[in-house]
C-alpha cells in the first residue's frame, strides 16, 4: 500500500467522527473511532477550522502567508508535515474531483 502525498493542489476535508474543543486557547480533539486524543494547538486549530471549507492545500497556505508573519517555504513545509500527519491519522481526507 502507497502513502500518498498532499500536494498543493489537493482539497483536504475534516473527517466525521471528532469531537473538538477549544482549551486555553488550543484546539483538542477526541477521535471518536479511535479514542485517541490530539492537542492541535493554536496553530493547528486555526488550520483545522480552515480546512473545513474545503479549498486546497495552496489556497490553504496562501491565507496563513497573508494573515501571518511567515516566508511561504517555511508555511508550506509546516502546513504539509502536519496535514500529512493528520492524513496518517485518519482525521482528515482528499477530495477526489
Amino acid at each position: 500500500m502507497s502513502v500518498s502525498i498532499i500536494q498543493l493542489e489537493d482539497k483536504i476535508q475534516q473527517e466525521e467522527g471528532n469531537l473538538v474543543s477549544d482549551m486555553a486557547g488550543e484546539k483538542v480533539m477526541m477521535s471518536i473511532r479511535s479514542g485517541k486524543y490530539y492537542n492541535l494547538g493554536s496553530m493547528g486549530g486555526i488550520i483545522w477550522e480552515s480546512i473545513a471549507s474545503g479549498q486546497t492545500v495552496g489556497q490553504l497556505i496562501d491565507d496563513l502567508t497573508e494573515r501571518y508573519e511567515v516566508a511561504r517555504e517555511e508555511c508550506q513545509t509546516q502546513v504539509l508535515s502536519f496535514l500529512q500527519q493528520l492524513k496518517q491519522e485518519g482525521l482528515i481526507s482528499l477530495l477526489s474531483e
